[in-house]
C-alpha cells in the first residue's frame, strides 16, 4: 500500500483508475459502494490527513457533491429497507412554496389534546427561509413512526437535531392524514370542518335515545350494550368450536389460517332452459324512447320536472321535452347527437335548457322513486327477492382529466369517477352516487340506504371487499343494518376473542386479538351521539366515515368505533366461514349489482362511458338520468314478462315453472332497440301495465 501512495501520487490518476469504467448507466448502489470502497482505501493508507481529506472531497465532488451523495444514499437505504419515505421529499420539493402559503392562510385547530402537528407547523413557518440542513427541535415528535424517525432525527451530545427537508415533507404528509381523519379541522371549511360542531348535543340525544334504541333493538346503557355484544360473540365462537368436527364448510390449518370450501356450481335443468328461451321468443321488441313514453303514461314521472320558479321561462310540450331529455342524457348521446336522430326538428339547445333549468338531482331522484314504488307492487319481482336486502358496488365512468372530480385510480386504470349503485335483491336500482375514483367506496355503502325513501326499504346490504372495514361494520350495526360483504382477503383479517382467559378446543389458533371492551364502554355516549346525528341528518354518513375510516393514532372515538366494528366483523366472519349457504347468497346478490353495471352500461351507448361535463352537479345528473332510464326498462321488461307468462298459460296452456322465472332477470336487452331515427308520441296509449301473475298465486 505504501508503494501505491508514493510521492508521485496523482489525484487525477487515482480518479481515473477508480472511475474510468463507471458511466452514467452504472446502478446507483454500485457507484455508492465504489465510492465507499475508495474512501476506506484512502483512510487506511499512510497519506497525511490533509491530503486524505482532499482526496475524499474530490471523490464526493466527482459523484455530484455532498447533497447528491446523501440523497442517493438515502434512496439506496430506502430501496434495501422497504422504506419509501425518503422519496417523498423529492416529490414535495416542487410543491413546497404552495404548501407554505396554504398553511399560512388556513386557520386550523385540533379536535384532540394532541397539538404536536400544529406545533411542528409553527416551527416550520419560523424556519421557512433557513438554508441549514439540520435544525435543533425541542417540540414533541410523537407523530413520527419508526420509518420517519430513521431519516429525520439526528442525535447530538446535548441537543436533538432534525433533518429539515425530510421533516417538512413528514409534517405536511401527516397534516393531510390528520385532516382526513378529523384530528385537525379548518375553520370555515365544509369538508374539513370540526365535525363535533355538526353533531347533536348530548341533551338532544338523551331525548331521542330511548326510542331509537328500542327501534334498532339495542340495550339502553353502555354496560348492558357491551355485555350483550360480548355474550353474542362468545356464544358464536362457542357454537363454531363445538360444531367444527361436524362440518365441511371450512378448515383451519395449524397456524390458524382459515380456508373455505368452494361452492358447487348450480346446473340449469333442460326444461327450465327451454322455458326461458320460450319466454324470450315471445317478448315484444321496444325502443328506449317507447319505454320512456309508456312509463310516463303509467306513472306521470315528468310531473317532478319543471322550472325552479314561476317566473322562469316555460317550454312548449314539456312532457315530450322531458322524455327526450331523459333519453338524451340517460343514453349519454348528449343533446347534439340526440337532436340529430329525431324525425321531428329539435334544437340541441332546447334539450340542454330542459336539463339545466328544469331538472335537478332531487327531481331525478323523485322520478326514479316513482318507478321503484310501482315496481314493488308487481307480482313478478317477488320471485326474485323480497326487497329486504340490497347490494352496493361501483362502476367507472371516464371523465375529462381537468376537472374537480377526475382522479386516476390504479384499480380501474384511468381517470374518471365512480357510479356507486345500490341494487335491491329484486333487481330494481334504489340509489346512485357519483364519486371520485380515489374515494374509499365503503363510506357510501350506508348512505344509499339512508337516503332511499322509496317503498323498498332493505335492512341488509351486500358488497364486495371495497365495502367493508371495522368502522363501517360498527356503523351498520348501530343503524340496524346487516352488512354482509364478499371479503376477498378474509384470511388476513384479525379474529377477536371475547375474553382473555377463554380457550377453545378447535378454533383457538384462529383468534389472535382481544376486544378492548373498556374503550367501547367509555366512549358509548360519543358513539351514540354520532349515530343519532347521522339519523337526524345533522351530518352525513360519508363525511363522518371518511374521518373514522382513516387510521388515527390519537382519536379515541375512532378507536372505539374500530373496536366495536372488529367485534361485529368477527361475528360476521364466523357466520361466513360456517355457513356455505350464506356465502352462496352473498355471491348471488353481489353478482346482481355486477349485472346491473353491464345493463346500465348498455343503456349508456352514446358516449363510450365518458361523461362530457366538467360540472360535478351535471356529472351526477347524467348518472341519475342513466339510473332513471334503466329503471324504466326494468319496469317495462317486468310488465312484458308478466304478460308473456300469463298469455302462455291462457292461450297455449303452458304453465311456466317458477324456477325458470327465478333464473331470469329484468335486465333483458335482446328485445330492446337503441338505434335509428326516433319518433316520440307520448300521447299514444301504451300497453297495459301488467302487475298480476296468477300462476304464482
Amino acid at each position: 500500500m505504501s508503494e501505491r501512495w508514493n510521492k508521485s501520487f496523482s489525484l487525477e490518476k487515482f480518479l481515473n483508475a477508480h472511475f474510468c469504467s463507471v458511466t452514467a448507466r452504472t446502478p446507483t448502489t454500485e457507484r455508492l459502494l465504489r465510492s465507499l470502497s475508495s474512501i476506506v482505501e484512502v483512510t487506511s493508507s499512510d497519506i497525511d490527513g490533509r491530503k486524505s481529506l482532499n482526496i475524499i472531497q474530490s471523490l464526493i465532488n466527482h459523484q455530484g457533491g455532498h447533497e447528491k451523495v446523501i440523497s442517493e444514499c438515502n434512496s439506496a437505504i430506502s430501496l434495501n429497507t422497504n422504506n419509501h419515505l425518503p422519496f417523498v421529499t423529492k416529490f414535495y420539493k416542487s410543491h413546497r412554496s404552495t404548501l407554505f402559503r396554504l398553511v399560512k392562510a388556513l386557520q386550523m385547530g385540533s379536535t384532540t389534546k394532541d397539538s404536536s402537528i400544529l406545533d411542528a407547523i409553527d416551527f416550520l413557518l419560523l424556519n421557512q427561509k433557513k438554508k441549514a440542513m439540520r435544525l435543533p427541535y425541542t417540540g414533541s415528535l410523537s407523530f413520527l413512526d419508526q420509518n420517519w424517525k430513521k431519516i429525520i432525527i439526528e442525535s447530538n451530545v446535548d441537543e436533538k437535531y432534525i433533518n429539515r427537508r425530510h421533516f417538512e415533507a413528514c409534517v405536511f404528509t401527516m397534516l393531510v392524514h390528520d385532516l382526513k381523519s378529523g384530528d385537525i379541522f379548518v375553520d370555515g371549511s365544509e369538508q374539513y370542518a370540526d365535525y363535533r360542531d355538526q353533531l347533536l348535543s348530548w341533551d338532544d340525544c338523551l331525548a331521542l335515545l330511548p326510542k331509537y334504541l328500542e327501534e334498532v333493538n339495542l340495550p339502553n346503557s353502555a354496560k348492558c350494550f357491551c355485555k350483550n355484544l360480548r355474550d353474542t360473540l362468545a356464544l358464536k365462537i362457542e357454537e363454531a368450536d363445538q360444531n367444527y368436527k361436524n362440518q365441511t364448510s371450512y378448515t383451519i390449518d395449524d397456524s390458524g389460517v382459515p380456508s373455505v370450501t368452494k361452492l358447487a356450481k348450480r346446473e340449469i335443468q333442460e326444461n327450465v332452459r327451454k322455458q326461458q328461451e320460450l319466454i324470450m321468443d315471445n317478448m315484444p321488441e321496444r325502443h328506449l324512447i317507447e319505454i320512456l313514453c309508456n312509463t310516463q303514461h303509467w306513472l306521470n314521472w315528468t310531473r317532478h320536472f319543471g322550472p325552479a320558479w314561476g317566473s322562469d321561462p316555460k317550454i312548449e310540450n314539456p312532457k315530450e321535452r322531458y322524455i327526450i331529455t331523459a333519453f338524451a342524457y340517460g343514453s349519454n348521446l348528449g343533446p347534439n347527437q340526440a337532436a340529430k336522430h329525431f324525425r321531428k326538428p329539435l334544437s340541441p339547445f332546447a334539450l340542454s335548457f330542459a336539463n339545466k333549468k328544469h331538472t335537478t338531482i332531487e327531481k331525478l331522484d323523485n322520478a326514479i322513486k316513482d318507478h321503484i314504488n310501482q315496481y314493488s307492487k308487481l307480482d313478478l319481482p317477488k320471485a326474485w327477492g323480497s326487497g329486504k336486502s340490497s347490494a352496493a358496488d361501483g362502476t367507472k365512468y371516464d371523465v375529462y382529466e381537468q376537472n374537480l372530480l377526475a382522479e386516476y385510480h390504479i384499480r380501474y386504470g384511468g381517470y374518471g369517477g365512480i357510479a356507486y349503485h345500490h341494487i335491491a335483491d329484486n333487481y330494481i336500482a334504489l340509489f346512485t352516487h357519483f364519486i371520485p375514483c380515489g374515494t374509499w367506496e365503503a363510506i357510501y355503502i350506508l348512505e344509499g340506504l339512508l337516503k332511499n325513501d322509496s317503498d323498498v326499504q332493505p335492512d341488509t346490504i351486500f358488497s364486495d371487499t371495497q365495502g367493508q372495514s371495522a368502522p363501517v361494520f360498527a356503523f351498520a350495526y348501530l343503524l340496524g343494518i346487516k352488512l354482509m360483504p364478499r371479503i376477498r382477503n378474509f384470511k388476513g383479517l384479525n379474529f377477536f376473542r371475547a375474553s382473555k382467559g377463554v380457550r377453545y378446543k378447535h378454533l383457538d389458533e384462529l383468534f389472535n386479538k382481544i376486544v378492548d371492551w373498556e374503550k367501547i364502554e367509555s366512549r358509548w355516549e360519543d358513539i351514540m351521539r354520532v349515530i343519532l346525528s347521522v339519523r337526524a341528518g345533522k351530518i352525513s354518513s360519508p363525511m363522518i366515515l371518511r374521518k373514522l375510516g382513516n387510521y388515527s393514532r390519537k382519536n379515541d372515538l375512532y378507536i372505539a368505533f374500530r373496536e366495536l366494528g372488529q367485534v361485529v366483523r368477527t361475528i360476521f366472519l364466523l357466520s361466513y366461514l360456517t355457513d356455505s349457504e350464506l356465502r352462496g347468497t352473498i355471491d348471488a346478490e353481489t353478482n346482481k349489482v355486477e349485472s346491473f353495471h353491464q345493463f346500465s352500461d348498455w343503456m349508456s351507448f352514446g358516449g363510450d362511458d365518458t361523461i362530457r361535463e366538467n360540472d360535478p352537479e351535471q356529472q351526477e345528473k347524467i348518472v341519475k338520468y342513466n339510473h332513471l332510464l334503466a329503471n324504466a326498462v326494468i319496469l317495462q321488461n317486468t310488465s312484458d314478462l308478466s304478460n308473456v307468462i300469463n298469455n302462455l298459460k291462457r292461450k297455449e296452456g303452458i304453465t311456466i315453472d317458477l324456477n325458470a322465472v327465478m333464473g331470469m332477470s329484468p335486465y333483458m336487452t335482446k328485445n330492446i332497440k337503441r338505434f335509428g331515427y326516433f319518433d316520440v308520441d307520448h300521447e299514444a296509449l301504451p300497453p297495459k301495465l301488467v302487475s298480476k301473475v296468477p300462476v304464482f298465486h
